[in-house]
């Protein structure tokens, strides 16, 4: 009897660590999607801001030019 519960206790701590170690592995799976979808959208964020400035620079500059003309002595 004492070899049957034995071999209980060896199933029960084997199972146990299986467990444990499914869990630990869901955890980085779980860690690394979230990286992935994190740059996932970041990506198109940072583009999108950089060619908002990029417009904004542009609409800056023609308003100074316009503004230079206009100010600009006329021949």
């Amino acid at each position: 009897m004492s070899n049957g519960t034995s071999n209980d206790v060896s199933g029960a701590i084997t199972n146990l660590l299986e467990t444990l170690g499914k869990l630990a592995q869901q955890q980085v799976d779980l860690l690394t999607s979230g990286i992935k979808t994190a740059a996932g959208l970041i990506e198109p964020l940072g583009k999108t801001a950089t060619d908002l400035a990029t417009n904004i620079i542009g609409a800056l500059n023609q308003v100074l030019q316009s503004v230079s003309a206009a100010f600009a002595p006329k021949k």
